[in-house]
């Protein structure tokens, strides 16, 4: 199998902030008592924008953790192993999007596994599954035109980690219904 690298796809046009992505990823994760995904409104608009761990390709919690608790699977998902885990924290400073978290019931750090569980089943990560809108998706990486993976200059380091998310831009607004006009005939 060729490696390929999964990520997110996310659509603003379609977002309409219900949140129903972050409460099922809260629902996946009742005993841990964080949250790996949130929702964020984009700068100078009212778009929503839905993160997580974006998976990316050169992952600087992999490169910083004395413990060497991460591995980066073939299809590019990034796990992490708390086993090995010694909550140094590291990983948690590291990550420009703040993926990892430090768990202060176990005091070691985890964070989103794009739902490794669910894929192995071929079912959707429960964020996506729970989208009704269909703004966030779930897409290979390598199909995504080089334009659309780039995330907003607001997060540093993104030329160096190279996160695994797409965005598609709000598109205008668009009436889908017709008013009559009323024209005078005298």
């Amino acid at each position: 199998m060729k490696p390929h690298q999964l990520g997110f796809q996310i659509d603003l046009s379609r977002c309409i902030g219900c949140h129903a992505c972050v409460n099922a990823c809260n629902h996946k994760h009742a005993g841990i008592h964080t949250v790996f995904r949130h929702l964020k409104t984009v700068k100078d608009s009212h778009d929503c924008l839905t993160l997580a761990c974006n998976h990316c390709a050169a992952p600087e919690c992999i490169r910083v953790c004395p413990s060497h608790c991460y591995s980066k699977l073939r299809n590019g998902i990034v796990i992490h192993h708390s086993t090995a885990c010694t909550g140094c924290g590291r990983c948690v400073g590291a990550c420009p999007f703040h993926a990892p978290r430090l768990l202060p019931q176990t005091k070691k750090v985890d964070k989103c596994d794009l739902c490794w569980d669910r894929l192995q089943q071929d079912l959707p990560p429960a964020c996506v599954n729970a989208c009704l809108m269909g703004a966030l998706r779930l897409v290979d990486m390598r199909t995504v035109p080089p334009d659309l993976r780039q995330m907003a200059d607001s997060y540093a380091m993104t030329t160096f980690t190279r996160p695994s998310i797409c965005i598609l831009p709000a598109q205008p607004t668009t009436c889908f219904w017709r008013t009559e006009e009323h024209h005078d005939h005298n």
